[in-house]
């Protein structure tokens, strides 16, 4: 019954594209050739298994990158240096066992060694209060709303975002040259192993 996290494979690709369109209006939907280009240059693109079967994954971008999203961008004109969290999905079977907290915990341990803060949005068209209370739990608190562009009108979002406090001591202890381990390394050989300085 335990959660396993790893990086995706690109044989999972349909998968990952399947769970994310049964999502519900509050995760955009995605085609297949985006989600191949977010596979080629998310600096953290990982999958939860439970039971051996994929259970949820999470997509994100350090604040450098060449992503392409109008709430990445919000978040780009305010802040210099962040880790976004493009989108969390989590089947609907396995809501409320865990799998959202495991995915969290880890994007957090991945970001916190290389940005000082951890940015994301929840769109607030929906019922909006559960998704409010998860990101609360885990600290985030909001900074502005922002209307997203969308055929028939905006979707409002509430823009999140969590000081990551760990960052400060590993970034004056080490600098952007984070040790050789596997265990810090990024799934992106694009991506550099420290903190993004550019793309």
């Amino acid at each position: 019954m335990s959660i396993a996290i790893r990086d995706v494979r690109e044989h999972e690709l349909d998968s990952v594209l399947a769970l994310n369109n049964a999502a519900g209006p509050a995760i955009l939907p995605l085609d297949a050739a985006r989600l191949q280009r977010f596979f080629a240059s998310a600096e953290y693109f990982r999958i939860a298994e439970r039971d051996g079967a994929m259970a949820g994954f999470l997509l994100g971008f350090g604040s450098r990158s060449a992503h392409e999203s109008p709430n990445f961008g919000w978040f780009r004109e305010r802040y210099p240096d962040f880790f976004y969290i493009d989108r969390i999905v989590v089947a609907s079977r396995r809501r409320g066992g865990g799998v959202g907290r495991a995915l969290y915990a880890d994007v957090q341990s991945y970001a916190e060694l290389r940005y000082p803060q951890l940015a994301c949005e929840v769109f607030l068209e929906q019922e909006a209060d559960p998704a409010l209370l998860f990101h609360g739990s885990f600290g985030f608190r909001e900074v502005g709303q922002h209307v997203m562009p969308a055929p028939g009108g905006g979707i409002r979002a509430a823009m999140l975002m969590k000081e990551l406090c760990s960052y400060p001591w590993v970034h004056d202890t080490y600098g952007d040259d984070l040790p050789d381990e596997p265990w810090l390394a990024t799934r992106n050989a694009a991506a550099p192993r420290h903190r993004q300085t550019g793309t």
